[in-house]
Parts: structure tokens; C-alpha cells; sequence
């Protein structure tokens, strides 16, 4: 499976290269669909594809399809059925449907300046959202900065609830289905605290998708040594998280168990918006630390944003397991709302 970053470079090189190609995208699914709404595929014109739209079950038929597609049809919207025993072949319990989108590269599809401008973007990390005009096959990319619903029309509207809850979503515009597909940049995990758990920790969130900073004013403990390839910031945490943001695609965990580093870093998280905040400790640890937020002023509903102690209640002892409890915590936070 090839990140989606990946799968629009790979449609640009075939271009480069003079091959046509196309592009499929999950738009709508039904009961247990093997790939989730705005999953994609890219199709050659040699019938190389990167990426995945179901499970292995309809990637062949996909194909097909694109390649007809790229042979002067016109875009297509298909649907499939994927049998229990189809799905049991690719690791499901039961069956269900999924409606994909296939469109080609080009002037009667997805322009190459806006498959370039998307590129760009999510290389930049820059928020946008790709808006498809199913039936007709034509695209735009629409950024949707304000965050607070006000201002703009039907579309503006539904690109920025898409672009805040990072769910893809169909709208009905006039009689014409729009898919609308946010492309976020990664979510963002800050730990404050170089500690033994955090080495634990940044290789199990990095691996499911978020960007990972640490940050510690020691320097010993935040060495390159320590974290090969991972961004260190060995700042202050109230200077560091005030130069970086706490934004809504921001967790923070502290893991220091130093009032020093920990409360400076959970008072700056009062005062952001991060979807997710945890801080390491046991419970005795935690009512003192709440004491001390209370006494700089810190009210009862916000000291209730911190889960402490941090990490899913599953039993965990070891420091690998404490870091499993914490990512999908915040894991948990992200898709189901429940920082």
C-alpha cells in the first residue's frame, strides 16, 4: 500500500514518461468495504496500478475500467459488490459495497496543474480539498482556511467540514454529486520529554501516520543518538510549543514527571486547541499536578481535557506497551472526537 503522496508522484512520472494514466477513488461504501472513503488507485495506460481500492477483490475489473477510460470514455462512476467469500479472501467478516470514481489524467479529467497544485500542496503540508464533479469528471482544489463555519456557500461550507473532521464526504450541489477529499497533513504528535518511553513511543506514532516532535531542553536526553531522524526541539517547552502552536491536528503528551517540564508544556495546551492532551503519571502524581494547574488558574473543564493517567487502560507494564496504550488514545481522540 503506497501513501497517497506516493501514488500522485508515480501518476506524475508516467506522464513524464508519456504513458497515460488514470485515477480511481473510493467515494461512497456500504457495510464491510475493504477501503475506506477517498482510498485511491492509479492506473497506467501499460497496466501497472499503485494503491488499492478494495482489498485485491475488484482491483483487476478497476483497471479495466481506467484503461477504457483513458482510451477517450468518458469518466465513470462504478459500483461493486463484494461477496462474503471475496471478502473473506481479503480478511473480512462479511461483504459489502463500494462506489468508486475513475477518471483520466488530463484535459478531460484530473488536470495535470491541479494533480501538480496537489502535489505541491500536501508537499508544502498545506490543507486543501480536491472537490470532483462525478458525472461530469471535472476537479477543483478549494482551500477553505476560516475554521469558524462563517461566510461562503453550500461548497465552502462542506469543504471546510471535510477539511476539519478529515472525512471525505458526497455532496448533492444542483443535481450533481461533488466528492469532496480532504488532504491534510499529517497530524501532529508533540511529546515533552526525551524520556525512555518516548523511544517507544515515536516509532509506533510515526508508523501510524502522525508527525512526531520532541521536545526537551536537555540535551542529553534529546540527542540525535537517542532519536535518529526525529525533528528535537531542545527549547523550554512553553517557548517551544508557543513557536510551534497547539492547533486542532496537534496532540500533546508530556512523560517527564517534572513540574518543570510538564507544567509549563499543559498550561500552553490550555491556551491552544489540541484535539488531545496526555500526560504520564500515576494517579497520586496526577491530583498533585491538577492542584498546581488550579492554583495558576486553570478552571475544573479544562483540567478535564487532560487524560491522566495517559494511555488506553489495557494493562500495560512495559514501556512498549505503555507507548501502544498512548497511540491509540490519541488514535481514539483523532477519528471518534473524544479529546
Amino acid at each position: 500500500m503506497r501513501s497517497t503522496t506516493e501514488i500522485l508522484r508515480q501518476i506524475r512520472q508516467w506522464r513524464s514518461e508519456g504513458h497515460d494514466a488514470g485515477l480511481a477513488t473510493v467515494v461512497s461504501t456500504w457495510g464491510s468495504a475493504p477501503r475506506p472513503v477517498g482510498g485511491h488507485m492509479a492506473v497506467c495506460s501499460t497496466g501497472t496500478f499503485v494503491g488499492s481500492v478494495s482489498g485485491g477483490c475488484v482491483e483487476a475489473a478497476v483497471v479495466d475500467v481506467a484503461r477504457d477510460v483513458m482510451g477517450g470514455g468518458k469518466p465513470r462512476v462504478v459500483e461493486y459488490g463484494v461477496s462474503d467469500e471475496e471478502a473473506w479472501a481479503v480478511g473480512l467478516a462479511c461483504g459489502g459495497r463500494v462506489r468508486i470514481s475513475v477518471v483520466p489524467v488530463g484535459a478531460d479529467g484530473l488536470h495535470e496543474d491541479i494533480l501538480e497544485e496537489l502535489i505541491q500542496a500536501r508537499q508544502a503540508q498545506d490543507p486543501v480539498v480536491l472537490a470532483s464533479w462525478l458525472q461530469a469528471g471535472t476537479h477543483s482544489l478549494l482551500r477553505p482556511w476560516a475554521e469558524d463555519g462563517a461566510g461562503g456557500g453550500t461548497l465552502e461550507s462542506a469543504a471546510r467540514e471535510a477539511m476539519l473532521t478529515d472525512r471525505a464526504s458526497l455532496l448533492d450541489l444542483a443535481g450533481e454529486e461533488v466528492f469532496l477529499r480532504p488532504h491534510n497533513p499529517p497530524a501532529r504528535l508533540v511529546i515533552v520529554g526525551a524520556a525512555h518511553v518516548t523511544q517507544s513511543l515515536v516509532p509506533l506514532a510515526t508508523e501510524a501516520g502522525f508527525d512526531v516532535v520532541v521536545v526537551d531542553p536537555r540535551a542529553a536526553f534529546a540527542s540525535v543518538e537517542r532519536f535518529p531522524g526525529v525533528r528535537l526541539i531542545r527549547s523550554w517547552p512553553d517557548e517551544a510549543l508557543a513557536e510551534l502552536g497547539l492547533d486542532h491536528r496537534t496532540a500533546l503528551v508530556t512523560v517527564t514527571h517534572d513540574p518543570k517540564l510538564d507544567d509549563p508544556a499543559l498550561l500552553a495546551a490550555m491556551r491552544g486547541t489540541p484535539f488531545y492532551i496526555g500526560a504520564l503519571g500515576s494517579r497520586r502524581t496526577h491530583a498533585s499536578r491538577l492542584e498546581r494547574l488550579e492554583a495558576e488558574g486553570v478552571g475544573k473543564d479544562d483540567l478535564a481535557r487532560i487524560h491522566a493517567p495517559v494511555g488506553l487502560d489495557i494493562g500495560a507494564r512495559t514501556t512498549q506497551e505503555i507507548a501502544v496504550s498512548i497511540v491509540a488514545q490519541v488514535i481514539q481522540a483523532l477519528r471518534r472526537g473524544t479529546g
